[in-house]
């Protein structure tokens, strides 16, 4: 019964148009008709707990059953964050505000609420005498709800007017990312994905690490088309192609637009990186796994989010291969 409410929110949620050009690579692909094909992800939600899209998105039409069996799609990460990441607990990481004043000690960059500065005038001219600013809708997910500006044309009543029309209730300090990962993507600020969880028995681990790596692109969120690649958590050192979640474009080892190796890239003060990430996770052991999102700068690396409900995709795909065995649920 449950997994039918799960097909009905896949099939109310559908982006059809994307379906369709996965229908057309997977049947040329496998060789199989779409008929069958559609036929065989609706089957999927049922046996294997993942949406219609993560059958084509998981390569399922190409896996044996006893890999198939390995991932974790939508339904069995809802049901494992559920429990991981109570609702009265991860109230911290759904709201950009809560989670500043919780891990402010973490950030590199500073955040400010609307009400503060319609309230400071002071703050702004000091903000307007930068080169960018960041604003976000407070609870904002996937990229969605933000906004880089130039201070150049702004002035204290028009960003005001800005962020109240656009309905932005956080203002960030733009962040300048280490030299390093500015050759290799300079389109937006590239952060590093690290996923954490706190076993039941108290014990810390990382699930995962990854860079996501924008093309073109002023976010570097996977689902706004940009690359997300593996990296080795002992050496910080990317050891796989960056993959898209489009399954019609292919792994990319060198950027796009750049020219730079993605492969074998460093990622620069990672030491540092994992003791900030397992201080971050070990500060609010009731959130048990949490997806941060790490900016590194010339200075040092700094938190820019937690996520109690991270992307299944930027943590398997990269890798193809399924890590449900990994959560302790």
């Amino acid at each position: 019964m449950l997994r039918t409410i799960y097909l009905g929110y896949y099939l109310k949620q559908m982006n059809w148009s994307l379906l369709k050009e996965f229908l057309a690579y997977a049947s040329k692909n496998s060789g199989r008709s779409k008929a069958f094909l559609m036929k065989e992800s609706i089957q999927a939600v049922y046996q294997y707990n993942i949406s219609i899209l993560e059958y084509f998105q998981f390569g399922f039409y190409n896996k044996a059953k006893e890999e198939k069996e390995m991932w974790a799609g939508t339904g069995t990460m809802y049901e494992f964050q559920k429990i991981a990441n109570p609702t009265n607990q991860r109230n911290i990481l759904d709201d950009k505000r809560l989670f500043y004043t919780t891990y402010k000690e973490f950030f590199v960059h500073k955040m400010y609420i609307l009400e503060e500065l319609q309230t400071n005038s002071g703050i702004i001219d000091t903000l307007l005498a930068k080169e960018k600013i960041v604003l976000k809708e407070a609870s904002g997910k996937c990229g969605a709800g933000v906004k880089i500006y130039t201070t150049r044309d702004l002035t204290r009543e028009s960003l005001i007017s800005l962020m109240e029309k656009g309905k932005f209730d956080i203002l960030e300090t733009y962040i300048k990312q280490h030299s390093k990962i500015q050759e290799l993507s300079p389109s937006a600020v590239n952060t590093i994905r690290i996923f954490t969880q706190i076993r039941k028995d108290g014990q810390y681990e990382v699930l995962g690490c990854r860079m996501r790596i924008s093309v073109d692109c002023e976010v570097d969120n996977l689902a706004a088309g940009n690359l997300a690649a593996p990296i080795d958590e002992k050496t910080g050192i990317i050891n796989g192609a960056g993959v898209y979640s489009n399954i019609t474009k292919a792994p990319e080892v060198i950027h796009p637009i750049t020219g730079t190796s993605i492969v074998s890239f460093q990622i620069p003060y990672w030491d540092e990186i994992l003791i900030m990430v397992k201080r971050a996770s070990l500060k609010h052991p009731q959130n048990r796994s949490i997806g941060w999102d790490v900016v590194v700068t010339e200075n040092g690396p700094g938190l820019i989010e937690g996520n109690h409900d991270w992307c299944k995709l930027v943590w398997q795909l990269p890798v193809n291969k399924g890590l449900k065995n990994k959560l302790d649920v």
